[in-house]
């Protein structure tokens, strides 16, 4: 059954033969099929530039890079998302100045941003949290009227919307992620995407060591650079998982649908939201209790049932790490509500609407609303 995991992959055969034609072919990378993933993306995401590499926390990293963001910058940044989002800030020296969350979606509260700004401010990272779009067109507005870039982190939103326009078109550049709990999978991989051409140039330079070959086939290094490249077998998988986006979406909103309607009714909770003029992808489902107290014991209690609850996330500045290098004190009224009573339910494709009706038992169980 598998309500057991929270995420789950999902391979067709024609997924496994398309790798199989890359493995017997003369390019196992650096081959012709990265660009043909990234032409197939760039087409998905409406944006003119892709450029593959190989996780979603590289492509972060490149992004930065080719921002420009470097030691002393500050960059504001939700403080709900996963560590890397952050994580790769620090690494070219830039620091994140957090912001708290919406309490409906989620998301960096657009409200909030333009207080954070200073003379040091040079970017607005906001992170598409569990597939719902932020409030791109207010974000880029204040990026615009303060000169700041806006670099989004999509790894939670390929295919989602927002006021009909895919989200990814609305940022200097957007970020992906194809771990295989994401939409798609490469198995591990990732991309940024842009409309910026000098973006685009810099981007595949920094992914291939910051190395370029002239017209005689001499190399030169004119950059710092990373082999951050993804793989022809990664990207063949790509491909074909590419031409199933919109099936697993609909998939996803279909499995969403059957938990608002088996859970709605249960008063101690509360349902992730959809707001007008949004798509979700619905990468992630998360409910939170209405008591603080409820949390723990019942995300205990549907593990021993087998359903592979999980967390998405605490925030950033609560981990250990962030605790010990400047945020010690720090905190955020929307951000700790959230961090304390947010619990993550399986969401895949794999689901059936008996492991939906499972999970909403265990949960009406565990809140005294059925007699076993």
């Amino acid at each position: 059954m598998y309500r057991s995991q929270y995420g789950r992959q999902r391979i067709y055969a024609d997924d496994v033969q398309s790798v199989t034609n890359v493995l017997i072919s003369d390019f196992l990378t650096q081959g012709p099929t990265v660009s043909h993933f990234e032409a197939a993306l760039a087409r998905q995401c409406g944006v003119r530039y892709v450029v593959a590499v190989c996780n979603g926390t590289a492509a972060l990293h490149l992004a930065y890079l080719a921002a420009g963001l470097k030691k002393g910058d500050e960059v504001i940044v939700p403080a709900m998302t996963f560590v890397a989002t952050t994580n790769m800030l620090l690494a070219v020296g830039a620091k994140p100045i957090f912001c708290d969350i919406r309490a409906d979606t989620y998301n960096i509260d657009e409200t909030k941003i333009e207080r954070l700004i200073t003379a040091r401010t040079k970017a607005i990272v906001p992170v598409h949290m569990c597939g719902h779009p932020c409030d791109m067109a207010t974000i880029r507005t204040i990026a615009r009227k303060r000169k700041l870039m806006v670099i989004a982190d999509g790894a939670h939103a390929l295919g989602a919307t927002y006021h009909g326009k895919p989200n990814a078109s609305y940022a200097d550049m957007t970020t992906f992620s194809f771990h295989p709990v994401k939409t798609i999978t490469t198995g591990e991989g990732g991309a940024i995407v842009t409309n910026d051409r000098r973006l685009y140039e810099r981007l595949k330079l920094l992914r291939t060591h910051g190395v370029t070959k002239d017209n005689n086939g001499f190399i030169a290094m004119s950059a710092l650079g990373f082999n951050y490249r993804i793989t022809d077998i990664q990207c063949a998988l790509g491909l074909s998982q590419l031409q199933k986006l919109q099936q697993f979406n609909r998939t996803r909103r279909a499995i969403v649908q059957w938990y608002h309607k088996k859970l709605c009714d249960i008063d101690q909770i509360i349902l992730p939201v959809e707001l007008p003029s949004i798509r979700s992808s619905w990468h992630l489902y998360v409910i939170r209790t209405k008591k603080k107290a409820d949390r723990l014991p019942l995300y205990h209690y549907l593990l021993k049932h087998g359903i592979g609850v999980n967390f998405h996330y605490p925030a950033v500045y609560r981990h250990p790490y962030y605790r010990a290098h400047g945020w010690r004190h720090f905190s955020l009224p929307e951000c700790e509500r959230y961090s304390d009573t947010a619990i993550t339910l399986p969401l895949h494709v794999h689901l059936t609407k008996n492991d939906i009706q499972s999970v909403a038992s265990a949960i009406k169980y565990y809140f005294g609303r059925l007699k076993k």
